[in-house]
């Protein structure tokens, strides 16, 4: 997410080693628990310990029914407890490149994991709040490092934003009253997209009966016409209550998000995003859930 007042519109190698496990589980996916296999991506070093990608495969059918990011159990201890988590002007010290077994994830190419230990702008909202950023994004590592001002066709590419039917609806891109898209557009990343009922945004929008602190949120963003990345953004101390909490529905969140008429392109989308600990595994799972193919 970028680090910007927030004001509202109106409206790349895949991993050659991959370890799989057997697992069952429900996955967000239906009411019955499909047998199915993990498969994980290459491991990156994180905190103590590694996150690493993965993809839950449907056994029978072969289709992918959730993509996350599994988190050891150690790696929220030891992060780095400075820095900034965005690219640009600012100083982008903790990003991690994660690779999906990207033969299952179709659409999604690649995971970039950002850790905020300051948080970031606005003030009252993210900002002084911990935080990870999993961006699972549709486009190249190649095609996002060439998110960038010195490309002549930056201003253009930002604010030709998707067609309305393209976006989820309660959405509406980020960009300051009288100003572009392309005024705020973040290297590397593009133009940002939020729900505007999430509660902790509801001060902003002059709703304060309506607000509630920043636990856990959902943001999409776009480039030159399409969208390019989905993204849970999660406080660090909201993954780690999933490890103690007593309720199974604190301990395995599901959370929907609003989905678009149309994409742009055909493969698996979700319908929500999920916060989970996996005891016998020892790991915190965040994941793009409930997958629907579509055309």
């Amino acid at each position: 997410m970028p680090r910007i007042r927030i004001f509202f519109a109106a409206s790349a190698v895949l991993a050659t080693v991959l370890a799989a496990t057997s697992v069952s589980s429900l996955s967000g996916a239906g009411k019955e628990a499909p047998e199915m296999t993990r498969r994980y991506g290459t491991t990156v070093k994180l905190g103590n310990a590694r996150a690493r990608a993965y993809v839950n495969v449907d056994d029978k059918s072969g289709a992918p029914i959730e993509i996350g990011v599994a988190l050891d159990e150690k790696a929220l201890e030891g992060l780095p407890s400075i820095g900034t988590g965005h690219h640009g002007t600012h100083v982008m010290p903790h990003t991690y490149i994660l690779e999906l077994p990207e033969q299952y994830a179709k659409p999604f190419k690649f995971v970039e994991l950002n850790w905020n230990p300051a948080g970031h702008e606005p003030t009252g909202v993210y900002e002084g709040v911990p935080h990870f950023d999993f961006h699972f994004y549709t486009i190249t590592q190649a095609e996002r490092e060439a998110i960038v001002p010195g490309d002549p066709q930056f201003a253009a590419k930002a604010n030709n934003v998707p067609a309305p039917e393209y976006v989820p609806p309660f959405n509406a891109a980020l960009a300051p009253p009288g100003l572009n898209p392309s005024d705020v557009a973040v290297p590397k990343m593009g133009v940002h997209w939020v729900d505007v009922r999430s509660p902790e945004l509801q001060r902003l929008l002059n709703k304060p009966e309506a607000y509630k602190p920043f636990t856990a949120t959902f943001i999409h963003g776009s480039w030159d016409g399409r969208l390019t990345f989905w993204e849970p953004m999660i406080t660090r101390s909201h993954i780690l209550e999933t490890k103690t909490a007593v309720d199974p529905a604190v301990r395995d969140q599901i959370i929907p998000i609003p989905t678009p008429a149309r994409y742009q392109a055909a493969g698996y989308y979700p319908s929500a995003y999920r916060i989970t600990w996996d005891g016998k595994a020892k790991e915190y799972r965040i994941a793009l859930t409930q997958l629907t193919w579509w055309e």
